[in-house]
């Protein structure tokens, strides 16, 4: 099996879509001899900010010398993406070569596992071969029945910033979201939260009160942002002064906090990170598409915000960094999103929209778009595809306007791809 089988056989439309429930993963990874049993994980699970999060906490590891695994979705231009280790994603080979190993086990299985399911179960065999110290973990969709689910007790189970997403399958509030995510608690592990409503906490408290476990909630107040530009943040957070993050945005010290509270976790549960690891793991994070400026005259800027609560982060974004630009936004979605409820935050902040149908069976027609859009009172182009879009925008702003990009995660790689030529 070389990679094109193996992508064809990963995407097959013999796999079904997103089923909630864990016994096909746990079969699967049976057959496969328990993988997921030989590695140690932070499990991190929440609506907005578990990338990020991951990636902060994976280059912190790194830094502390230890063979950290990340494993991360949706990929934003390979699907290697998905699974590396110190940072290199697997190669080609490793991947076809696995595929090709855990295709016959997934098959003589009676109720056949769903893509992800397949795509954990390569990813824990990934990480166990290469003896991996720790595997950063997120989670798919929810928690409690997520695939990544199957792992024993983390080191850490980590809850990000909670939003109403994935409603049909996790509940239609705050709290009904929350019960769900807090299934990656389990007895035996740290846990540590980003902050929330007193109703939302009070879920997560009475979870790590019934599974004995220790919650740690960041600690906000502690924030305080010394300096922000295109080039990165300066902030310090509690004892710890002039931290450097080259991630943008308020939101982002936030997932900073989150990380270092996990972090703090780690070292008293015997992990050995320094603050000098600490300090060079936040200041060398990579993690594009999450407001990322691609270049200059005119300015493009990329962000891979994707419902209500990242259009609020991205609105601040606007605000703190672009105040007073004439702004040219570039934008697409997926069809099963709110996107008129989306585009309410952002609709003032811009002087016109240029709509685009992004590169996914599930991508809402830019002609679509387009009459969402138009009751907002500012000119709307469409234009059928992300490189259109992005030459159309282009000449909109001019030498020295500005466009923003943003709306969908999976129109992000095709943006870059345009802007950049790589």
């Amino acid at each position: 099996m070389n990679i094109t089988e193996a992508l064809t056989y990963i995407h097959s439309v013999c796999w079904r879509g997103s089923i909630p429930g864990l016994s096909r993963t746990q079969e699967l990874l049976r057959r496969m001899g328990n993988p997921e049993k030989k590695l140690k994980f932070v499990h991190i699970a929440g609506t907005n900010g578990k990338g990020s999060t991951a990636a902060m906490t994976a280059s912190i590891l790194r830094k502390a010398g230890y063979c950290t695994g990340l494993y991360t979705s949706p990929f934003l231009f390979r699907f290697n993406e998905r699974m590396n280790i110190n940072g290199a994603d697997i190669a080609d080979e490793e991947l076809a070569e696995i595929t090709e190993f855990v295709k016959p086990h997934a098959e003589a299985m009676t109720d056949h596992p769903t893509e992800f399911e397949l795509v954990t179960a390569i990813a824990m065999e990934y990480f166990a071969r290469h003896r991996c110290d720790i595997v950063v973990l997120e989670v798919g969709m929810g928690g409690e029945l997520d695939s990544t689910n199957v792992i024993d007790p983390p080191e850490v189970a980590v809850i990000c910033n909670l939003g109403l997403d994935h409603t049909e399958f996790l509940g239609n509030t705050l709290e009904e979201i929350a019960q769900a995510k807090a299934g990656i608690i389990k007895p035996g592990c740290s846990a540590v939260l980003y902050r929330g409503s007193p109703s939302v906490e009070a879920v997560f408290e009475e979870t790590c009160k019934a599974r004995g476990v220790e919650l740690c909630k960041a600690d906000f107040s502690a924030l305080v942002s010394r300096s922000h530009s295109f080039a990165g943040q300066v902030f310090d957070f509690g004892s710890r002064k002039a931290l450097e993050i080259p991630l943008l945005g308020a939101h982002q010290l936030r997932n900073a906090a989150v990380v270092l509270t996990a972090v703090d976790c780690l070292i008293r549960r015997g992990w050995s990170i320094s603050e000098e690891n600490i300090r060079d793991g936040l200041r060398d994070v990579v993690w594009p598409g999450r407001f990322e400026l691609l270049r200059r005259n005119p300015d493009v800027i990329v962000d891979g915000g994707h419902n209500p609560q990242c259009l609020e982060a991205l609105a601040q974004n606007v605000r703190d960094y672009l105040a007073g630009r004439n702004i040219t936004a570039l934008t697409g979605v997926m069809a099963d999103k709110d996107s008129a409820h989306m585009y309410e935050t952002m609709a003032p902040l811009v002087t016109r929209f240029v709509a685009v149908t992004p590169d996914n069976p599930r991508a809402m027609p830019a002609e679509e778009l387009k009459n969402i859009l138009t009751p907002f009172g500012k000119p709307v182009t469409a234009c059928a595809s992300v490189s259109q879009g992005v030459e159309e925008a282009l000449r909109q702003a001019g030498p020295q306007g500005l466009v923003l990009a943003f709306g969908s995660l999976y129109m992000v790689g095709d943006v870059r791809k345009t802007v950049l030529g790589a």
